[in-house]
């Protein structure tokens, strides 16, 4: 049996078990350097992993960022990862709330996520067209960039994410 998931803050000392989730649930995406970078402090980041019987099972990254001229507070959703044997179990959704609870506690009232509608909308974000991500998206991806509203808040102001150097990577924004 399988015992509840701890979610807690990552750790240095983490960094070597991240690198083997990603490897194993992405094998045709290389996340690994990214993730060390957002672990080792590339930027404002919040990083949460979901531990079970002493296995990092899961873990999710908010990079927290400010959206264009108004300066509004928000986060970015990336990347989020479960290990394949602990998929649709609710693991991504636990890392995902708890996440949520600690941005809420500092005001945060915007996340955005880039991802596959169908997955993301089970989480409550939507289509997001009024905050544009830094680098124009290809068609294909019509409906990928999305967000959702913390605490209840109203739409989020126009412009664009501003995010830390870590994000300003085109190659992380195309297929």
């Amino acid at each position: 049996m399988t015992a509840e998931p701890e979610i807690r803050e990552t750790t240095p000392g983490d960094t070597s078990a991240l690198e083997r989730l990603y490897r194993a649930t992405f094998p045709d995406e290389d996340l690994v350097a990214l993730v060390r970078e957002l672990v080792g402090g590339a930027g404002d980041v919040l990083t949460l992993a979901a531990v079970t019987d002493g296995t990092i099972a899961g873990h999710v990254a908010f990079t927290r960022c400010t959206i264009g001229e108004s300066g509004t507070r928000a986060a970015l959703l990336a990347p989020l990862a479960v290990a394949p044997d602990r998929q649709r179990q609710g693991l991504g959704r636990a890392l995902v709330a708890a996440g949520f609870d600690h941005l809420s506690e500092e005001s945060i009232l915007y996340v955005f996520v880039l991802g596959d509608p169908a997955c993301y909308s089970r989480l409550g974000f939507t289509r997001e067209d009024a905050v544009m991500p830094p680098y124009a998206l290809p068609p294909e991806w019509d409906g990928a960039w999305q967000s959702v509203r913390l605490r209840g808040a109203a739409s989020p102001p126009p412009g664009s994410l501003d995010l830390p150097p870590v994000w300003l990577r085109p190659e992380l924004w195309l297929p």
